[in-house]
């Protein structure tokens, strides 16, 4: 399984970058305090570059069924590609993609980059962006838009419909290696 191989790599290069010099007999005085310390930061650059990938893709244009990386996106297309780039296979459609991934409250203080806000009338979900950080989610927004960032916080409760997380190494692998993380 591909996330099971990227934890692998992480947690190996965590315990690298902890111990490669005390194996060596030599104290490294620039080796992490803690031993997941490194661990957190390669997980944590992920979600960074996630954010950078995604916010340079605003000022694209919106185009319906387009996925075109460079020129044009609509909003299911920009999170395939995006979640794609980063080992993440997704449905096509927003109301597909809106169904993937676990369940995150609506709560902007829960957010992590690299969330699913998705949104709708009814119960129907017809347009989803990418949670940036600082309050902030890229969307394809529509043609006369195009791709843009915008705030969370001036977002309608009543459109907004719920968050999926569809990346959750940052999140599991802390509370799987973590010898005071709380059982299930």
């Amino acid at each position: 399984m591909a996330r099971g191989r990227s934890f692998r790599l992480a947690l190996a290069l965590a315990a690298t970058t902890a111990t490669g010099s005390l194996a060596q007999g030599k104290p490294d005085l620039a080796a992490p305090a803690k031993p997941f310390e490194a661990l957190s930061r390669t997980l944590l650059a992920g979600r960074d570059s996630l954010v950078q990938l995604t916010k340079q893709q605003v000022g694209l244009k919106y185009r319906y069924g387009a996925s075109e990386p460079g020129r044009a996106f609509d909003c299911s297309a920009l999170v395939q590609w995006i979640a794609g780039l980063f080992g993440r296979e997704m449905p096509r459609t927003a109301a597909q993609q809106a169904l993937t991934g676990l369940p995150v409250a609506k709560d902007t203080t829960q957010l992590l980059p690299g969330d699913l806000l998705f949104f709708g009338k009814g119960r129907r979900v017809d347009h989803i962006g990418i949670y940036v950080g600082e309050g902030k989610y890229v969307h394809a927004a529509n043609k006369r838009k195009g791709v843009i960032e915008s705030d969370v916080s001036r977002l309608k409760a009543r459109y907004w419909k719920g968050v999926r997380r569809i990346f959750l190494e940052a999140d599991s692998v802390l509370s799987e290696v973590s010898p005071t993380a709380p059982e299930s």
